[in-house]
């Protein structure tokens, strides 16, 4: 652009921002475990049978080596990559953190189930693995990989932290999946969390995450991260609002209780009014005033972010 124009546009008080070139990298190589019955069909959304995983590298200046798998929400049938993805992936960078947005398969497109249950946590133990075995060209270090997720990403985010150890592996000899799926720090913001008590469960996402299993007690059970904490699970912190009628408190509270029970570094904040999914969007409310402070004053107590 000449010179010209660019005073121009300053005068008249448009502000140019900085282009970003990301790498979208392809989760599998060739077809993705499962989505064999969808590899020749063409779909508007591709990361439904095609999950990518987008880079967002910090300045060298300012990389400090820790690295956080994004997983946005969605209640398991959408991806809201934008505000709780791309915008989660540069608050990150400008603190030094690369961020790698996970648009994960969904078990549901409209009314068609696509996928069972494992597919979700398939494919975000993968993209942690993916990121660990490249974490040299990438600069990031291996022990300083978390992973933060928003409402159903929350639940998938909380299925990793409590989980991994039976982290699902694809049958293949390719090496990233020799890589470990446990995540060194996780941030759940009004997460769902539980899937057993009505009182307190969002319906919509354990209906699209698991479908006809929905009834059988026991994966209920494993799948309400708060049930499953041990003294393994990775330090969390765990955002949340009062006033959410989407994605009540209470899963965030319980998830609390349980981490302090088996002795793992948590933090929890309940704020007063915000409603469900405020993510950074800028508001005005005070919740998203204050909460990404909180987090980074966390982060930077951890060490994953230098005081």
């Amino acid at each position: 652009m000449k010179l010209k124009h660019l005073m121009l546009w300053a005068a008249l008080g448009v502000t140019l921002a900085r282009a970003e070139t990301n790498d979208v990298l392809p989760l599998w190589a060739g077809t993705a475990p499962g989505a064999e019955k969808w590899a020749q069909q063409q779909f508007a959304d591709e990361s439904l049978v095609r999950p990518t995983l987008t880079v967002f590298l910090p300045p060298k200046e300012k990389a400090n080596g820790s690295a956080v798998l994004i997983l946005p929400g969605g209640g398991y049938q959408n991806c809201m990559y934008t505000y709780e993805g791309y915008d989660i992936a540069r608050w990150f960078n400008e603190r030094g953190v690369a961020g790698f947005v996970l648009r994960y398969r969904r078990p549901v497109m409209g009314k068609e189930r696509l996928y069972d249950h494992t597919i979700p946590a398939l494919d975000a133990h993968r993209a942690l693995r993916l990121i660990r075995h490249r974490a040299g060209e990438w600069n990031v270090k291996p022990q300083q990989v978390g992973v933060i997720g928003f409402s159903a990403g929350g639940h998938l985010a909380g299925t990793l932290d409590v989980h991994f150890d039976a982290a699902p592996r694809a049958a293949t000899a390719d090496p990233v999946e020799a890589e470990s799926a446990r995540p060194d720090f996780a941030v759940l913001v009004y997460a769902v969390l539980n899937m057993n008590d009505e009182a307190i469960m969002h319906a919509g996402s354990k209906r699209n995450l698991m479908g006809e299993a929905a009834g059988d007690a026991q994966l209920s059970a494993y799948y309400s991260c708060e049930q499953q904490v041990t003294s393994n699970t990775p330090p969390t912190f765990l955002v949340t609002a009062a006033d959410d009628a989407t994605v009540k408190a209470e899963n965030s509270i319980r998830m609390y209780q349980a981490l302090k029970t088996h002795g793992v570094p948590a933090e929890l904040h309940i704020f007063e009014k915000g409603g469900h999914g405020f993510g950074m969007k800028n508001t005005g409310k005070t919740v998203t005033q204050q909460w990404p402070g909180q987090l980074e004053a966390w982060l930077r107590d951890h060490q994953f972010i230098a005081k």
